[in-house]
């Protein structure tokens, strides 16, 4: 490794990669630097390109550090280098953008040098983006749940996977959560890839009533795993195999074996813990490639299950949805933190209505503006006495994601 500048000149394969500012601290907890993401994800390559390779993905940047919100960078840089290639994806909004397509261990190194912890690839190849070839299940737990919760639906899902003549290969979400991964044969556009799973959803729930729910509404879904089929829409994406996710101690989306879901934990994953763990046992999904499935029998499954529930509209012709809950929100905020402490605010004034509350009735949510994340905070006021409910007020933080400005109460 040269340095050059302020930056170092990594020997990856045939390329050289530019890493810039490889001493700066990324990760203040363990102590990690941007040259020590790099030696990761090289120590993981193999794992980590498996996940990404060919694949259209979005560029998730923390330039400013993981105690600050990511920006999304759909168009490749234009300085990219030669080992990074493109393609042009068209978005839903009719809007389209030339992403970044990595294809080796370089690709992942000249990610991290931009600032990117986790990747995140779109379920297409460059050759054909019209034709998913990875439907996603992200097993999302509400406030309350505890992971062997997680893990049964995980296993529920497996089970309906089989019976349609799908395999399933799991990972931690390097988060709370699991994703479920299904290699397909590319015979279905994204509606039916996004039916495909909305029933394996709604069979995992009927299977698993009280433990799993397919209801997209957060306040209707309780103290349950989200089964979120809404991942296979198109402009979406997840964290891929080995992701580095931005958490204080580094943890990192990590592929399981079925055996190890009951034993292990997420946050046993970490930069530190899992290329040790690579290098000894290798990648559980080395074989996902190997065997693609037809969607088919699941599509099917579909259309016995009927139409899906649509959710209630409004009278007021605006056609926005009108809930069944009593929600109220409480803020509106550039950052996670900012929301969290107009909640605080809030439960200082209603400590008697607090006490009343389940986990599941704090509703977070991480709203995706153009190019970054804000955070709604709303309350499910189901569980208090409708005469001692308090009123919707004036939000403890406003901020506009459209015009980037916020204003506070005093």
């Amino acid at each position: 490794m040269a340095k050059k500048d302020d930056a170092a000149i990594l020997e990856v394969g045939e390329h050289e990669v530019r890493l810039s500012s490889p001493d700066k601290v990324v990760f203040p907890q363990p102590g990690l630097t941007k040259r020590d993401l790099a030696e990761y994800y090289l120590a993981v390559a193999e794992g980590a390109v498996r996940g990404v390779a060919d694949r259209p993905m979005v560029l998730k940047r923390f330039v400013k550090g993981i105690d600050q919100e990511a920006f999304f960078q759909k168009r490749v840089p234009e300085n990219r280098p030669a080992f990074v290639s493109s393609a042009t994806l068209q978005y839903a909004s009719g809007t389209s953008a030339e992403e970044a397509v990595i294809r080796d261990a370089a690709g992942l190194v000249w990610a991290v040098g931009l600032g990117c912890l986790d990747l995140n690839p779109h379920p297409v190849r460059a050759d054909d983006l019209d034709h998913p070839d990875e439907l996603r299940i992200d097993l999302d737990p509400m406030p309350g749940v505890e992971w062997s919760q997680i893990v049964d639906v995980a296993f529920v899902a497996r089970d309906v996977l089989a019976d349609v003549g799908l395999v399933g290969w799991p990972k931690t979400s390097g988060s709370r959560g699991i994703h479920i991964l299904v290699r397909t044969d590319r015979a279905h556009d994204y509606p039916q890839i996004r039916l495909a799973a909305q029933a394996l959803a709604r069979e995992v729930e009927n299977r698993a009533p009280g433990l799993a729910t397919a209801h997209w509404w957060k306040e209707e879904r309780g103290e349950s795993v989200f089964v979120d089929f809404n991942q296979n829409a198109k402009d979406r994406t997840v964290a891929s195999a080995y992701s580095v996710r931005p958490l204080p101690d580094a943890r990192v989306s990590t592929p399981v074996e079925w055996e190890e879901l009951r034993e292990i934990r997420p946050e046993a994953f970490t930069v530190l813990t899992v290329p040790t763990r690579f290098a000894e046992r290798g990648d559980p999904h080395a074989g996902i490639d190997d065997a693609p499935g037809s969607l088919d029998r699941l599509l099917a499954l579909a259309g016995r299950l009927g139409p899906a529930d649509r959710a209630p509209r409004g009278g007021d012709a605006s056609g926005r949805r009108q809930s069944t809950m009593p929600l109220i929100e409480i803020s509106r905020a550039a950052t996670k933190g900012e929301a969290l402490a107009g909640l605080d605010t809030w439960k200082k004034r209603h400590p008697e209505v607090v006490s009343l509350l389940s986990p599941a009735d704090v509703l977070v949510d991480g709203m995706r503006g153009s190019s970054s994340l804000w955070y709604r905070v709303r309350v499910n006021l189901q569980h208090v006495p409708e005469p001692d409910r308090p009123p919707q007020e004036p939000l403890e933080v406003d901020y506009d994601p459209w015009t980037r400005s916020s204003a506070r109460d005093s």
